[in-house]
C-alpha cells in the first residue's frame, strides 16, 4: 500500500452531534461509505437539548430533522448508536477500529409503541433534561429521537420489574440479556465530532452552585425554556416553581480562567442574551442582570446584543462576580464590585444562571490534541465541531463540511 492507495475508503465520524451528522451526510453525498459512531441512544447531540437558535430564535428540530432524511436515505451511512472507539490502530487509509457498544436493552424490532414505558415504575433521572426531571426505566429518549427507539435503564435489568417490562412489548423488542460488546472495523480515515460538555459548575465552589438550587447553568436554562422540557416551557425557579422576577446572567463562568477553562467559549455571551430575551418574553416586568467581563458577539450577531441593550428591563453590570452566598427564601446573594463605577454590590435575585464554558469531550484514540484538549488542525487527526474549537451552531455545520472535505482527500 502507498499513500496514494488506501486500503480503505470508508470513513468514520466519531460522534452524532450537529456536527457529526453534517459530516457523515457530506461524505455519504460525494460518494463514500460513511460509519457513524454516536455513544448515547440518539443522534443530534447538544443541538437536539437546545430550545432555540440564535438570532433568529427558531427551534433546531427543523434543521436536525432534515439531516435525518438525509441519512434514511442514504445507503451509504450506517449509524451505531451507544457505540464508542476502544482503540485506534494503523495509519491513514489503514485503520483498524476497535468499537466498543453499551447495551440499549432494546433491539431494532421496536416500533415505539410506549407500552413498555406504561407498565415501568422505577423512575431514573433524564439526561436529556440535564437531570431537571426523572423518567421511567423504560423511556424514549425525547420526542425527536432519531432512531425512535426506547431505551430501558440499566437499573431495572435483571429484576421482576425489567420482566415486566420485557413481558409488557408487543413485538419481542426488549433484550434485558444484553450485555453489549465490540466489533472492529477497517477505515480509512477518522472525523472526530465528539462535541463538548459543559464545564461542571460544581467546580466554581464560589458560586455555589451545588448547594442553592436557584443557581443554574446555562444548558439547564434552555432545557427550562424549552416546550418538551421539565416544566414544558415555563422558566421557574428549581426550588418552590415560582416565576423568578429578578434574574441573574452571569458571564465567564469558568471560561478565561487559567483555574478552570483558560480559554472564551465564544458562544456563552450570546446564549446569555438568548436566555434574556426568553425571560423577557415569558415575563412582562421581570429584570434581567447580565454581569460580564466583555460582551463577545461575533460577526453579524452584534444586532442581537443590541437588541437586548435597547431593553429598559435589561441591565449590564461590567463585573466579575466575586461570589454568591444564601439569602431569604432561598434567593441567591451575587455580591462583587461593579468594574466601572467601583460600586460593592450584593443583590439578591430569584434566579441565577451561570454561563458556563465549553470543555471538549474526551475520545479514545484520537491523537493531536491541543493545550486545551481541542482536536489539533495539522496532521492526520480530524476535528469537526466544538472537538476542534468552541464554536456555535452554524460554525459547526461550516467546520464539519471542511472536515469532510479533508476526509475525501485522505481515502482518495
Amino acid at each position: 500500500m502507498t499513500e496514494t492507495q488506501p486500503r480503505s475508503r470508508t470513513i468514520m465520524v466519531v460522534g452524532g452531534g450537529i456536527a457529526g451528522i453534517t459530516a457523515a451526510v457530506e461524505a455519504a453525498e460525494a460518494g463514500h461509505d460513511v460509519v457513524l459512531l454516536e455513544k448515547t441512544p440518539t443522534l443530534g447531540g447538544r443541538v437536539a437539548q437546545m430550545n432555540r437558535y440564535f438570532p433568529k430564535l427558531c427551534h433546531p428540530t427543523c434543521g436536525l430533522e432534515i439531516n435525518y432524511q438525509r441519512i434514511k436515505k442514504s445507503k451509504r451511512i450506517s449509524v451505531f448508536t451507544m457505540s464508542t472507539v476502544a482503540a485506534v490502530k494503523g495509519s491513514v487509509g489503514a485503520y483498524t477500529v476497535t468499537v466498543k457498544t453499551a447495551p440499549r436493552f432494546v433491539d431494532t424490532k421496536c416500533t415505539a409503541c410506549g407500552d413498555c414505558a406504561k407498565v415501568a415504575e422505577t423512575e431514573v433521572s433524564d439526561p436529556f433534561n440535564y437531570g431537571l426531571s426523572k423518567v421511567k426505566a423504560a423511556y424514549l429518549p425525547h420526542a425527536m429521537a432519531f432512531p425512535m427507539r426506547y431505551v430501558v435503564a440499566p437499573e431495572v435489568a435483571g429484576t421482576a420489574e425489567g420482566e415486566k417490562i420485557k413481558a409488557a412489548c408487543p413485538v419481542g423488542a426488549i433484550d434485558l440479556a444484553d450485555q453489549g460488546g465490540s466489533f472492529e472495523l477497517e477505515v480509512g480515515a477518522i472525523i472526530w465530532a465528539t462535541g463538548w460538555q459543559p464545564y461542571a459548575a460544581g467546580n466554581l465552589t464560589a458560586y455555589r452552585y451545588s448547594e442553592l438550587p436557584n443557581v443554574i447553568t446555562n444548558v439547564e436554562m434552555e432545557r427550562l425554556a424549552s416546550p418538551d422540557g421539565p416544566t414544558k416551557g415555563k422558566i421557574v425557579r428549581p426550588s418552590d416553581g415560582a416565576a423568578p422576577k429578578t434574574v441573574a446572567l452571569i458571564q465567564c463562568a469558568g471560561s478565561r480562567d487559567l483555574n478552570h477553562l483558560a480559554y472564551c467559549s465564544r458562544i456563552c455571551c450570546l446564549a446569555s442574551m438568548k436566555h434574556a430575551a426568553y425571560v423577557r418574553e415569558q415575563y412582562a416586568d421581570a429584570r434581567v442582570d447580565v454581569y460580564y467581563i466583555d460582551l463577545r458577539a461575533h460577526d453579524k450577531l452584534e444586532s442581537f446584543v443590541q437588541r437586548l441593550k435597547r431593553d429598559p428591563q435589561v441591565h449590564f453590570v461590567k463585573s466579575k462576580p466575586a461570589r454568591i452566598e444564601p439569602g431569604e427564601g432561598g434567593n441567591p446573594v451575587v455580591c462583587g464590585e461593579n468594574t466601572l463605577t467601583r460600586e460593592v454590590y450584593a443583590n439578591a435575585y430569584d434566579l441565577v444562571v451561570l454561563a458556563t464554558g465549553m470543555q471538549p469531550s474526551a475520545a479514545e484514540g484520537v491523537t493531536g490534541l491541543d493545550d486545551y484538549g481541542f482536536v489539533y488542525a495539522e496532521g492526520p487527526s480530524i476535528g469537526a465541531g466544538v472537538a476542534a474549537a468552541p464554536l456555535d451552531v452554524s460554525m459547526s455545520v461550516q467546520s464539519a463540511t471542511a472536515a469532510a472535505c479533508k476526509a475525501i482527500q485522505l481515502v482518495s
